[in-house]
């Protein structure tokens, strides 16, 4: 996503925000995807992705910026507005078990393992695989013991829209179309042709899925308009993969994250 376009929504929402918050908040967030592990769609690119490639899950961790203003209701009840901006991972990865070689002026992959008894000039193959995530969210914070101490806990969830993309580009295996390579050396081998890939989810801005969230955290007091904000959160979403990745299940969107930051009170 277009970071210069997230900063101008960001900035409007501070500005249109602050004419009426009782809060603005300023937060730090280290965002933990799902990946693979939580995902429940086993043919989901995440899962494909990880089974085939030798990404690093921390590749795909990693920060983003929250902006949010906040309503109080009553002294327990509020109605919170917020984006999380510039979480944007790309992580390069080759082929576990696979590699390329050359034949008749196309790329074709073989199983590693037949390397040792080809007469094949091999060499490693993969593609980067880029992940953006934005959530706009609208949550409804509990603080069981009021606003008006020093140490503020507080529990909440919500919905939100999750503007998202996917993107790869690189070498891609094409393990549904598999032919036999008869080696000099007498060896029958399948190998399965490489296409360059440069594919994306949406050629727009970003597409949208929607998804919900449960959060908690505790603020502490610095000031008389001023707290210190550390929480996490857990997202739950999951995104329709049509365009750039038809045929995939869904893409897991959800993940956990924590995050540290300041809030800015106008009444306390």
């Amino acid at each position: 996503m277009n970071k210069k376009i997230l900063a101008t929504l960001a900035a409007v929402l501070l500005v249109t925000g602050l004419a009426g918050a009782h809060t603005f908040s300023l937060k730090a967030n280290y965002f933990v995807p799902n990946g693979p592990s939580l995902s429940g769609f086993p043919d989901s690119l995440w899962q494909i992705e990880y089974q085939n490639m030798n990404f690093r899950k921390s590749g795909f961790q990693g920060m983003s910026f929250n902006f949010a203003y906040e309503y109080f209701m009553t002294n327990e009840l509020s109605l919170e507005f917020s984006v999380d901006a510039f979480y944007s991972k790309t992580e390069y990865g080759d082929y576990w078990d696979y590699l390329g070689f050359e034949y008749d002026s196309e790329w074709w992959a073989v199983p590693a393992d037949y390397d040792s008894y080809m007469d094949l000039n091999t060499f490693y193959t993969g593609h980067s695989l880029k992940v953006t995530i934005t959530p706009v969210q609208l949550s409804l914070k509990f603080a069981p013991f009021g606003r008006r101490g020093r140490i503020i806990p507080y529990v909440g969830a919500g919905v939100g829209a999750y503007f998202w993309n996917v993107v790869m580009r690189g070498d891609m295996i094409d393990f549904n179309d598999e032919y036999v390579y008869e080696s000099t050396t007498g060896y029958d081998l399948p190998v399965y042709p490489i296409y360059n890939v440069d594919a994306r989810e949406s050629e727009n801005f970003a597409k949208v899925s929607f998804g919900y969230h449960v959060l908690g955290g505790i603020m502490i007091a610095l000031g008389r308009n001023m707290t210190l904000d550390v929480g996490a959160k857990y997202n739950i979403a999951k995104g329709r993969m049509t365009e750039g990745f038809e045929g995939f299940d869904r893409f897991d969107l959800g993940g956990f994250q924590v995050s540290v930051g300041v809030n800015f009170w106008r009444m306390r």
